[in-house]
């Protein structure tokens, strides 16, 4: 097996998500550009996106990973809506946009024309993340798109494949269909729900951070394998243990937390943008598979799907948001009020990814009697046009449209007060647990170790604080910051000075690693990280 392609896919993209971060340009957007140009440079090898490898090896862990960052409570909250987008919107749109392609492609059958509307039904969970984290967006939409998107994969696959056997002949009535309908949710939550406590307990009780993140990268996979064996939903498997899991989060040794949390982002990030990059370097399989249709009467069809795709999602969206306010009071005293530019921002906010193209690739090549699939190079373009349409047109023009309206962002100032009041009332129970701790005198501690443990409560109660106050007039940087800084370069000195005596040899390198690792961990506890990706 040549591992070279693979190698330089996996370094290719991350270069380019690197570069992404410093452009104003969404990593997903620049990402898919550069697939389509790499896709026509000599030598770049063919890359085909195997449903096989995308749905049970790539899509566990980025559901994983954005599900255990979500907020349990947040989206229990907004349950109603995003219920409403996840199910409603996907089941809707399957059946409108198929009936839309048959309208517009008329020797398209039916059933085929059903199945393109299951496969570019769900909005894509990594790309409306990354976007409406790099917006800002106000929270509760943000909870919204991030729930939607978690949900939404597992109705648009059973959606799916219940229009596939009716397309490929294996027979599928209403019955059935919501019988399988029933069982994939279902049954998904059912295996999350039975798996998620005994891998917490496990996550609990293993003694070494290193077996406890082994664990960690196993669970994915194991929820979605155990789902996906009974016929359940793997991907609603997955999402109820990450949602737990993330809710149990602080029941888990400092060191699992802080070791899965880098884990888990290089994973998150190396995957992304590998994902989105296989879409863009997909243009060339797609296009020779055209067969009897030309590009232009193809390109054709792709914009009226394109545009067909964007008007359902406002269709839905604008009467899921009003009417059930409008019918019932009890939901308008349960959530906040709104207007029309968070269901403008929440329609636009449509793109689709993988996901679709990993669905719209597993279609079979022939029917139940050995017949070519109709219309399966059709549908794999149709998918492919829809969901580089929806990634560049609506990604592009998602940031300026927040700010044309002028959608106020999550406040700042207002998350840093409720912090600083957290860690003020935290602080002094800590005090007030300390002061009882050194009055036993099985605790009896010199004065100087005493009144460090003091120093340390009272740098974490007012750090917070300072963020809100004045600046440094010279360096605009608060007394915080500031003192980060002069952390960070005294670390440095002695880090200079450790590796100095390395050199010349009056310390090992066993020594120099201990010594290294201990500033690390100072250097760790003086600096919060970044929330800024």
């Amino acid at each position: 097996m040549d591992v070279l392609p693979l190698i330089a896919l996996v370094a290719g993209s991350a270069a380019i998500a690197g570069v992404a971060r410093r452009t104003p340009v969404a990593a997903p957007l620049l990402l898919v550009a550069a697939g389509l140009v790499a896709a026509y440079i000599p030598g770049v090898p063919a890359y085909t996106l195997d449903p096989h490898i995308v749905l049970p090896l790539l899509l566990p862990p980025l559901l994983y990973t954005a599900a255990v960052d979500s907020s349990y409570l947040d989206l229990r909250a907004n349950l109603r809506p995003v219920a409403m987008l996840s199910v409603g919107y996907v089941l809707f749109a399957t059946l409108a946009v198929g009936w839309l392609v048959h309208l517009m492609v008329p020797d398209l059958p039916t059933t085929t024309a059903l199945v393109l509307g299951a496969v570019v039904a769900p909005p894509d969970a990594v790309a409306a993340t990354a976007i409406a984290r790099r917006l800002g967006l106000p929270s509760r939409i943000t909870t919204i798109l991030q729930g939607e998107s978690l949900l939404n994969d597992a109705t648009a696959i059973t959606a799916f494949k219940v229009a596939l056997a009716a397309a490929v002949g294996t027979g599928s009535s209403w019955g059935e269909g919501i019988g399988a309908f029933a069982l994939a949710s279902v049954g998904g939550v059912g295996i999350g729900l039975v798996l998620m406590v005994p891998l917490h307990w496990l996550r609990t009780h293993l003694t070494e951070a290193l077996l406890q993140n082994t664990l960690s990268l196993l669970i994915p996979f194991v929820a979605y394998a155990a789902a996906e064996q009974v016929g359940a939903s793997g991907v609603l498997a997955v999402v109820v243990v990450a949602l737990y899991l993330g809710h149990r989060s602080w029941q888990v040794d400092f060191a699992t937390r802080l070791q899965e949390a880098a884990v888990w982002k290089m994973v998150a990030f190396v995957l992304e943008s590998a994902v989105f990059a296989l879409i863009g370097l997909q243009l060339p399989v797609v296009l020779r598979g055209l067969g009897e249709y030309g590009v232009g009467q193809a390109l054709l069809y792709a914009v009226g799907i394109f545009v067909a795709v964007v008007a359902v999602r406002f269709v839905w969206v604008y009467p899921g948001t009003f009417l059930p306010r409008l019918l019932s009071a009890r939901i308008r005293a349960r959530e906040p009020d709104t207007n029309w530019t968070a269901p403008l921002i929440i329609g636009w906010a449509g793109m689709r990814g993988v996901v679709s193209m990993a669905i719209a690739f597993s279609i079979p090549l022939t029917l139940s009697d050995g017949k070519p699939f109709p219309g399966r190079n059709l549908v794999l373009f149709l998918t492919f046009a829809t969901v580089i349409g929806t990634l560049v047109v609506q990604g592009l023009t998602l940031p300026p449209l927040i700010r044309l309206l002028k959608v106020p962002g999550r406040d700042r100032q207002a998350e840093t007060l409720a912090e600083a009041q957290a860690q003020s009332e935290a602080s002094t129970v800590a005090e007030r647990r300390l002061d009882e701790l050194l009055a036993d005198d099985r605790n009896a501690l010199p004065r100087p170790l005493a009144d460090r443990l003091r120093t340390v409560l009272e740098r974490r109660r007012n750090s917070v604080w300072e963020r809100l106050g004045a600046v440094n007039e010279v360096t605009g940087e608060s007394a915080d910051e500031t003192y980060r800084r002069l952390s960070r370069e005294m670390i440095e000195a002695e880090r200079t000075v450790f590796v100095e005596l390395r050199d010349r040899r009056r310390i090992d390198d066993e020594m120099l690693r201990t010594l290294l690792r201990r500033l690390d961990l100072e250097e760790a506890a003086a600096y919060r990280e970044s929330e800024s990706d």
